[in-house]
Parts: C-alpha cells; sequence; structure tokens
C-alpha cells in the first residue's frame, strides 16, 4: 500500500526577489487560501529594499504591477521611456519605437530593483502569506505526491507543488538543459551627459556588444557589454579615460559623457530551457537567465508570474503544471530567441563585413515597415500573448 503525506502548505515560492513576491501577491489576489502558501527567501525584508540595481520594466509589467496595487510606490521614483533608440554603431539604419504609435503614456519605465522588491513585499506582507526569511531553500525533494523543501538552518517543509522563483546560486543547479556562454561581461554604472533627450533609451549594437543607455534621474542607466578582456581594461581606467571610451563606443548622439558613478562588471550568459518536474516548476531567472539587450528578463518572469498563479490560484495538480509549461513556451521560445539572437548576431559579425551593412539594413526597414516595427514593440512590451 503507498502511504500518502499530507503536506503542510500547498504552495511554497522559492524565491522572494520580484517574481517570487509578484507571484505571491497574485496567487492571493485570485483568491488562493493564502495560510497554506510559504515563501521562502533568504535575505531580509531590509535587504532586498536596498538594492541599487537599475531594472527596466515594461508596459506589461506596469500593468501587472498596478493590478497588485503596487505602482504608486514604484512608479513615483521610475522613468518613464517614451522612446527607444536602436542603431548600429558605424553603420547606416536605425530603429525608434514611440508610445504615441501606440497611444500609450510609456513603452517602459526604468526603475531600481529594491524600490519594486519593497513595493511587492508590502503587498505580500498584507495579503497573509507564510514568510520564511532569512532562510535559504539547499534542497528540493520530489515525491510521487508532495515535494520535501529542506533549509540551511535544518527546518523542512512540504507542499503539493513547489515554485522555482530564485535567481541565484541554487536557482542555477536547474539550469542544465541549455547553456550559452557569450564570453562577455556587462559594465554597470550610472552616467551623465552634456545632451541629455528626456525619456528616450538607446540600444546601441557595437562592435563588441550592445550598449545600453536607459534614462534614469538625472542621466541614463549604462549597461555596456563587452569582452572580458575589454571590460578589464575599461575597469582599470580612471572615470575620464572610461568616459573617453564610451563616448568612442557610443556616439555623438548624447553629446559628451561628462560624469559616471560607481562602476560593476557582471559576466553574462543564457540558461534557458528548464523543464518542469512533476510537482516543482521554474519562473523567472531560475528558468531563463537572459543577456541584458532589451531588457527582457525581469518582464519575461513576471509574465510567468501572472500566468502561473491563474492556474494555482485554485488547483495544486501535477497537470496545472503541464499545462502551465505549454501557455508559457511560446513566449519564452520568441522572447530567449530575440535577446539570444541580438546578443550573438550583432556582436559578432566581423567590423566591414557584407553581414555588417545587412544588419543595420535590417534596423532601417523595421523602421520603415510599421507592421514589423509594430511585432517588435508588442514583443518588448507585452511579450506573446
Amino acid at each position: 500500500m503507498t502511504s500518502h503525506t499530507s503536506p503542510d502548505v500547498d504552495l511554497v515560492i522559492c524565491g522572494g526577489g520580484p517574481v517570487g513576491l509578484a507571484t505571491a501577491a497574485l496567487l492571493a489576489a485570485r483568491g488562493a487560501e493564502v495560510s497554506r502558501i510559504a515563501l521562502v527567501d533568504q535575505k531580509p525584508a531590509a535587504q532586498a529594499a536596498a538594492d541599487p540595481r537599475t531594472i527596466a520594466l515594461s508596459y506589461g509589467s506596469r500593468q501587472i504591477i498596478e493590478e497588485l496595487g503596487a505602482w504608486q510606490a514604484v512608479g513615483r521614483s521610475a522613468t518613464a521611456i517614451e522612446q527607444i533608440h536602436v542603431s548600429r554603431r558605424g553603420h547606416f539604419g536605425r530603429t525608434l519605437l514611440d508610445r504615441r504609435d501606440y497611444q500609450l503614456p510609456a513603452l517602459g519605465y526604468v526603475a531600481r530593483y529594491g524600490t519594486l522588491n519593497q513595493a511587492l513585499d508590502s503587498v505580500v506582507v498584507a495579503s497573509g502569506v507564510q514568510l520564511l526569511r532569512p532562510a535559504e531553500v539547499v534542497a528540493l525533494e520530489q515525491h510521487h505526491d508532495h515535494v520535501a523543501v529542506q533549509l540551511r538552518d535544518g527546518r523542512s517543509l512540504t507542499a503539493a507543488l513547489a515554485i522555482q522563483a530564485e535567481g541565484g546560486v541554487f536557482g542555477q543547479q536547474l539550469q542544465k538543459n541549455m547553456q550559452r556562454d557569450y564570453r562577455q561581461v556587462a559594465l554597470i554604472g550610472h552616467v551623465q551627459v552634456d545632451g541629455a533627450i528626456a525619456h528616450r533609451a538607446f540600444e546601441r549594437f557595437t562592435d563588441e556588444g550592445p550598449l545600453a543607455l536607459l534614462p534614469q534621474d538625472d542621466g541614463y542607466a549604462l549597461v555596456w557589454c563587452v569582452s572580458p578582456g575589454s571590460a578589464d581594461a575599461l575597469q582599470a581606467l580612471d572615470d575620464a579615460a572610461f568616459l573617453a571610451a564610451l563616448g568612442q563606443a557610443f556616439g555623438q548622439r548624447l553629446g559628451r559623457f561628462t560624469a559616471i558613478g560607481s562602476r560593476h562588471a557582471y559576466p553574462l550568459g543564457l540558461n534557458a530551457g528548464v523543464e518542469p518536474g512533476a510537482r516543482v516548476v521554474a519562473i523567472g531567472n531560475a528558468a531563463q537567465t537572459l543577456h541584458p539587450v532589451a531588457g527582457q528578463g525581469l518582464n519575461l518572469g513576471l509574465r510567468d508570474a501572472r500566468v502561473l498563479a491563474g492556474l494555482l490560484a485554485h488547483d495544486h495538480a501535477p497537470q496545472a503544471l503541464r499545462t502551465f509549461a505549454q501557455r508559457r513556451r511560446s513566449d519564452r521560445r520568441l522572447t530567449v530567441g530575440l535577446t539570444d539572437t541580438m546578443a550573438r548576431v550583432f556582436a559578432s559579425a566581423p567590423q566591414g563585413s557584407l553581414i555588417q551593412a545587412a544588419l543595420g539594413f535590417s534596423l532601417g526597414m523595421i523602421d520603415l515597415v510599421s507592421p514589423a516595427r509594430d511585432l517588435l514593440a508588442q514583443q518588448m512590451m507585452f511579450g506573446r500573448r
């Protein structure tokens, strides 16, 4: 005779970043029994709220956050992106997306990770979901009728289903099906220029990789993707020399780069294609860690959260996870494919080659052919619905 375990909770969410918190809040909003939901996170709430990283939120992500009642707290310090200028450095052709073409107040927003996390955390705390933190998940063990969750401090709990939303080291252990090393490093910082264009974001493809400038406060959040060797050399420069090199890579569209705050470097890679187990599902960065080109990683994760919460609010059977995988397959594949292709192809073609000219021409054609431009804008703002 097979024994059955009555789980401690219906759902355990591993990870208290924006995607994990949004999942918990969306479950509560859809009528799930909050006393039967546990969220485990290794960071104290205050530490997550102090995270200074910059994030890009699509307009579709704003709608999700707004539904949860958290947008007012996020939006008051966010900078709206009204235009996105996409171009290839040193080549003819560019695409300009404009929020007025879609009758929207913005294409997206530049916000701080800590502000978003704090706003979503407040919603989850008010909902009554069980919060276990600081607590680190070290193992998930699937059984025929439950998932056993082991914490580093010795505690354990069981759940009918587990949602893996932890994008850190433990989450990366699940990312085995598809991994690509871009051999690139992202240089992050906040820069100022003497010719800023209000509310316009730039995605500039250079010889080594994409260079993004996102309008924020009195300047721009910088994400500059280069080879590891170039990253080391650039990080060794003083501020004046670094800004001169940045100006050479970006061009003169914003005038002269005049100042930069603290700089940080992060290695880049793609992890995607994680398939759910019978009782464990991965979402957000635990399922797919994308190249930062086009800023789609968090937005894809929030779309994961919205669909999953709709399925699991009143259904905790493993079949719901299979349904989730089917519904999210198209959007995930398209978003991963788009960012992966843009990251590799735009940076890999040798300078002066026919491919370089063709890439620039393709950007010009996207700008001229409105259906192609609209499809690009739709994917960046809302994903595949």
